[in-house]
């Protein structure tokens, strides 16, 4: 399916090559940051994160960056088509080349995660899916320099990841204030983390959440996140 709708607006997701996920609609779901006015989402895809946020937080400017340069196409249409269309806009460019004017209050990313792993055998995925030995650290050097003194970070990682990103943060003194354990249902372990980073100290908040309360029965809790959304809910 090419094009998926939302209640306030559609993706043409024909030209990406990774589609619409879970893991991109929570993260966009749940971030958290007040009423912030400047947002990044970087490796942005269809755009659909960066058009969530702009529904989200009706005051901020969204700005996206994807090296993908056909992707990157496809999100400004995407963007153009969309009521949102005055306060979106995307650069095709890696995020390592992208020096704005400005600096953000939010960035989020749903970024290439397989570190190491055996590569895609199609390119396009693969530059998607799979990120180098130092990405991680050019993505957290570069969100450093972007991201304001209150500013947050959001992201989402398998949990070897998420734990690798944590410690390289920290050296820029970004540390964890939210986690959000990700689990298909309550018998399954945690597969993905979200993450939010804050220059503040402070607890951090932990919490789990659960997909499925049966066998492709969604909880409540998945429901209510995504209620202002999905056109089913």
């Amino acid at each position: 399916m090419s094009i998926f709708k939302f209640k306030q607006f559609e993706v043409d997701q024909s030209a990406c090559a990774m589609k619409i996920n879970t893991d991109g609609v929570l993260l966009a779901a749940m971030v958290e940051n007040g009423q912030p006015k400047h947002i990044l989402d970087i490796g942005t895809g269809t755009g659909v994160i960066a058009l969530m946020l702009a529904q989200r937080f009706e005051y901020a400017k969204v700005h996206a960056v994807e090296i993908d340069t056909e992707a990157a196409a496809t999100a400004t249409k995407n963007f153009q088509l969309s009521i949102f269309k005055d306060r979106l806009t995307c650069d095709p460019i890696a995020i390592e080349d992208f020096n704005p004017t400005q600096k953000f209050d939010l960035i989020v990313s749903n970024p290439p995660f397989f570190v190491n792993d055996l590569k895609n055998a199609e390119e396009k995925k693969g530059i998607a899916r799979h990120a180098s030995e130092v990405f991680f650290e050019e993505l957290m050097a570069k969100v450093n320099a972007l991201l304001t003194e209150d500013g947050l970070f959001w992201i989402i990682l398998p949990i070897k990841q998420a734990e690798d990103l944590v410690e390289i943060a920290s050296t820029y003194g970004l540390l964890r204030a939210k986690q959000i354990n990700l689990h298909s249902d309550v018998s399954k372990p945690t597969f993905r983390q979200v993450l939010c980073l804050s220059r503040r100290a402070s607890p951090v908040e932990i919490k789990d959440f659960y997909i499925y309360e049966s066998e492709k029965v969604y909880t409540a809790e998945y429901k209510e996140v995504l209620k202002d959304f999905f056109l089913g809910y």
